[in-house]
């Protein structure tokens, strides 16, 4: 599950986190029920205050460190239940932390936490240690006064008020997730990132009426998942819903398995057989990959999205049905159909209203709550222990660009599942290889070019100065187009030519 980004929709929630950065010059952010945070699953890094936390979120290891810090704390709320947000263990560098767990009925959703702040009545002893520690990281710090003075100092009452007002952000963040949770009821399909909140709206409009659906997209993307929502929530729902795949058999099974057959109507037709069609009579039937049926079958299925009545194979009366159809296909139809490879008026006929799915790649901050809902499918079915992804884990999956999309997810997890043995967390070392491969080959293409031409190392160092600064200043593109000496257009262009408002932003 991942609802960071509601922090930013809920008005309330803004003004309390504006609020906290303008009394106490703290960021609160959201971490899912593995601890892993949101906005860094983005690419996007707040920059707080406080220098030594700023320097810490720009190094790699400091960045991993402050979000492990974060997963340990996370690990300790769930037994909670509501007793609201508290002090927990300190951060790697020795800063105190508060978190605030987020219930919805009954059940743990994450938590907001904020921290990089010393209490008035800690003794110079802690600060001391919190220094040794940064310098441990090799931070480029200047120990001067300027980097004491950054550090918010909060008084007991200051933590109280804090605490406060962290559940105000709770019981609103609560409410808000109920309200998405009833609104978009749809099934097993999970997911926040802004694509699947466009498919959301799409389907929350076509799934009362009657019109026939044609379901696009990558093999792996769901669209079966997608088409049992769009049946539970329209007017059929109590009715039948049945699925069969036109590519798994050849005409002559398709046919009898689709309409039927009569006694006799060909050698092992010991009897009467009822058709998917008269099986799905007053509900819906799924018809995949639709792109794979031939030209006869075509013109059959034309006639019952025309007419409404089928052919039983043998059969010498047609039956008349009311059902709804949804198709799907991986296949580019309108190409298919210029080439005469598929029928324009079944096309049409098919696509009334056509609904696109996305692919995982387009909306990797939805891994998060992906790998959340698989792992708790696996533990359900083994009846065994709940396992976490490490966070090295979860960094290789975001660089991955799954072209198998979230079929592909669901069977990894289920490999590492399976290979991680007893451990709880499963770590890297049980990777699928071409997810491992992509990890450094993603780290090798932020590097800077040492060879090859002029140009080639000046857009590495263009990429490497855009990404560090996109980061740096929280995804504020005007203010860095100043600290660059670039408009902020000619910023905007830099940053699609370098493919970083894609691959590193998350749709932010």
């Amino acid at each position: 599950m991942n609802e960071g980004h509601w922090l930013d929709e809920s008005h309330l929630v803004r003004k309390i986190r504006d609020t906290i950065r303008r009394w106490w010059h703290l960021e609160l952010a959201y971490a899912d029920t593995n601890g892993y945070v949101s906005d860094h699953a983005q690419g996007v890094v707040i920059p707080p205050h406080n220098l030594i936390c700023k320097a810490a979120l720009n190094s790699p290891l400091g960045f991993k460190r402050c979000n492990r810090s974060v997963e340990l704390a996370s690990s300790q709320l769930e037994n909670w239940q509501r007793e609201g947000a508290q002090l927990v263990e300190p951060c790697h560098i020795g800063f105190p932390q508060i978190m605030a767990p987020i219930y919805v009925d009954g059940k743990f959703q994450g938590s907001i936490f904020t921290g990089g702040f010393l209490v008035d009545t800690c003794d110079s002893s802690v600060l001391d240690e919190i220094t040794q520690n940064a310098m441990n990281l090799n931070l480029p710090l200047d120990m001067g006064p300027g980097l004491v003075e950054s550090i918010p100092v909060l008084s007991e009452t200051d933590v109280a008020h804090l605490c406060d007002l962290m559940n105000l952000c709770t019981a609103e963040l609560e409410a808000t997730v109920s309200q998405h949770t009833d609104r978009r009821a749809f099934g097993d399909l999970i997911g926040t990132s802004p694509p699947m909140r466009r498919l959301y709206g799409v389907l929350e409009k076509v799934a009362s009426s009657d019109a026939t659906i044609l379901v696009t997209g990558e093999n792996g993307t769901g669209k079966e998942v997608v088409s049992k929502a769009i049946h539970h929530m329209g007017n059929r729902h109590d009715k039948a819903f049945v699925a069969t795949n036109c590519s798994a058999l050849n005409d002559q099974l398709l046919e009898s398995e689709l309409f039927g057959h009569v006694r006799g109507a060909f050698t092992g037709a010991i009897r009467n057989k009822e058709g998917l069609f008269e099986a799905a009579d007053k509900g819906t039937l799924f018809l995949d990959e639709v792109g794979d049926t031939s030209p006869a079958m075509q013109v059959k299925l034309l006639r019952v999205l025309q007419e409404g009545t089928f052919m039983p194979v043998g059969a010498t009366e047609p039956k008349r049905v009311s059902v709804r159809i949804i198709a799907a296909t991986n296949r580019p139809l309108l190409d298919m159909v210029q080439r005469s490879e598929f029928r324009e008026d079944l096309y049409y006929r098919l696509s009334v209203i056509n609904v696109e799915l996305p692919p995982l790649r387009d909306r990797k901050s939805d891994l998060p709550s992906l790998c959340d809902h698989f792992l708790e499918k696996i533990r359900l079915k083994s009846n065994g222990r709940r396992k976490m992804l490490s966070s090295d884990v979860m960094e290789r999956f975001w660089e991955f660009n799954w072209p198998g999309n979230v079929r592909q997810l669901e069977n990894e997890i289920e490999r590492l599942s399976v290979l991680s043995g007893d451990d709880t967390e499963i770590g890297v070392s049980v990777l699928s290889p071409a997810i491992a491969a992509a990890q450094a080959n993603a780290k090798a293409s932020t590097n800077i070019e040492t060879q090859g031409s002029m140009e080639e190392a000046m857009l590495s160092i263009q990429r490497q100065m855009i990404h560090s600064g996109l980061i740096r200043t929280g995804w504020n593109k005007s203010r860095l187009a100043r600290e660059l000496g670039l408009s902020r257009t000619t910023l905007i262009k830099k940053i699609k030519e370098l493919e970083l408002e894609e691959s590193q932003s998350a749709n932010r």
